[in-house]
């Protein structure tokens, strides 16, 4: 009656992930828009290096990798809020095509 969850299924979900990501980061103009689009990216990567260390036979070690694109997506996450607030501070607008007019 229930269909077994194999590498197949985390590879479409993961595949999905990256493509909703990828439209989130060129169709939105928002800067905080952009931002859950790279951690959509973020989280599919991570999807595929936990199926494949979970379904490999070899000794792929998957979930050291995963740990550090978590801490790397928490870095970038504090970095960007960051870069957001700053715009917004200085354009009252998180606006990502109005931080070309910052260019000297």
């Amino acid at each position: 009656m229930f269909t077994a969850i194999g590498l197949t299924h985390y590879l479409l979900l993961a595949a999905m992930l990256f493509c909703i990501g990828l439209w989130v980061m060129a169709s939105k103009r928002n800067a905080i828009g952009v931002l859950i689009g790279v951690e959509l990216i973020l989280n599919a990567s991570n999807i595929n290096l936990l199926a494949f260390a979970r379904y490999s036979t070899g000794g792929m070690n998957g979930h050291l990798i995963a740990l550090f694109v978590i801490v790397l997506a928490a870095a970038e996450a504090a970095i960007a809020i960051a870069i957001v607030v700053n715009l917004y501070k200085n354009f009252m607008s998180v606006d990502v095509d109005k931080a070309a007019t910052m260019k000297n």
